[in-house]
């Protein structure tokens, strides 16, 4: 991609591609991602309930949380290219399906192994919500897509945010099988829905499946703007997740004391964040994605100088909280509306190449953050934050250098 192209992202680039999606087709799609991201987090607020019902001690417990996060990994690695070689349509639709079914076996696992193993492979097809997004870039012209992508990206995000509030309201009414077995049941009709609806497109690629993924490893060697946006993206993803994690200890703690149901609603001020994507993204459409990457990184410092400050005022840790999911879903919208424009036939495998990249970093980050929270506590996390969030303005300094 030229640099020209990278700073404007212009409608000239991809001509020849389709407009704007319809808004209720892309409101669709994005609520089918919000249920199928759902999936990988609806354990979270489960996982006392599962222990005791299951004979599960914490730790085994605990285990349920990293095997979605695991099997999300892998189904971004081995199942997301394939939307370059086959029917996006119907691979969309058989992941739903999967995902549906593997959600109603947890509902009835009769054993903590059994409950591994099904939301293992729940996360491994949860990726269709991946698939989804590459789709919108695809029916979107260059000069919408980063709005269309940022739509479809919203239900991604508030999926993963509103799961944890809705599990425990779930599990409140029925059991910790109460909030598996409805979302088992909405994920049946998203499919059935989506079967309907989604438009068909041409297949891009003709590539068998070794061939497929080792191409996608290849693009990450062959095109510089996808290493560095990969590494933007795991850098801001690592410095959110540090907040993320930490928090959930700081409000835990004096001065706050916070119950586990006021923690989660704190957290739902997250959502501000995602409802700015859509902004960001009409900026980014009129060629102004470099400043938009620039704000954001910038915003991501600032939120981590005011988190220092609300270790003891709730208004600064509302404020650094709500800095840093602007910041951090203004980064992910401007590389994913950079990497789409790179190559059109290899959206998935780009996606794919970038997604594992931007989880991997959310995982270190969250494990960095466990660790400077036992040596030195919420100081410990806002050093390691900034220090990412720093991390992530020289990087994108690099970018507009070149």
């Amino acid at each position: 991609m030229t640099q020209t192209g990278l700073h404007h992202l212009s409608g000239a680039a991809l001509a020849d591609e389709r407009t704007t999606p319809r808004r209720s087709l892309l409101l669709l799609m994005a609520v089918a991602t919000g249920l199928s991201c759902a999936g990988n987090y609806v354990a979270q607020p489960l996982l006392d309930l599962v222990a005791h019902d299951l004979g599960l001690g914490g730790a085994s417990a605990g285990l349920v949380v990293t095997a979605a996060q695991a099997g999300y990994a892998l189904g971004l690695m081995l199942l997301i290219p394939l939307g370059d070689v086959l029917d996006r349509r119907r691979l969309a639709v058989t992941l739903f399906s999967a995902t549906a079914a593997l959600l109603a076996v947890s509902a009835v696992a009769p054993s903590g192994p059994v409950l591994l193993v099904s939301t293992v492979l729940t996360g491994v097809t949860s990726v269709g919500a991946q698939v989804l997004v590459a789709h919108a870039a695809a029916l979107a012209g260059a000069a919408t897509r980063g709005r269309a992508v940022a739509t479809v990206m919203a239900g991604v995000l508030l999926g993963g945010l509103l799961a944890r509030t809705a599990a425990g309201g779930l599990a409140g009414l029925g059991s910790w099988r109460t909030p598996y077995a409805v979302l088992a049941v909405l994920m049946a009709g998203a499919a059935v829905t989506l079967h309907r609806v989604l438009p068909r497109l041409a297949v891009t690629a003709d590539l068998a499946y070794g061939a497929l993924l080792r191409s996608t490893l290849a693009l990450l060697r062959d095109e510089p703007a996808l290493r560095r946006r990969a590494l933007l993206g795991a850098l801001s993803f690592a410095s959110y997740s540090v907040q993320l994690t930490s928090l959930t200890f700081l409000l835990a703690r004096a001065p706050y004391g916070w119950s586990t149901a006021g923690i989660g609603l704190f957290s739902l001020i997250g959502a501000v964040g995602v409802l700015t994507m859509t902004f960001a993204a009409r900026l980014g459409d009129r060629g102004h994605v470099q400043k938009v990457t620039g704000s954001a990184t910038v915003l991501l410092l600032t939120g981590w100088l005011l988190l220092t400050a609300g270790a003891h005022h709730l208004v600064w840790l509302a404020a650094g909280v709500v800095a840093l999911n602007i910041g951090q879903q203004a980064v992910l919208n401007t590389s994913q509306q950079v990497i789409y424009a790179l190559r059109p036939e290899a959206r998935n495998r780009m996606n794919s190449a970038f997604s594992t990249v931007f989880f991997l970093g959310g995982a270190l980050g969250s494990a960095l953050a466990t660790l400077v929270w036992a040596m030195a506590g919420w100081t410990g996390a806002s050093i390691a934050g900034t220090a990412l969030a720093a991390a992530t303005v020289l990087v994108w300094l690099h970018e507009r250098s070149r």
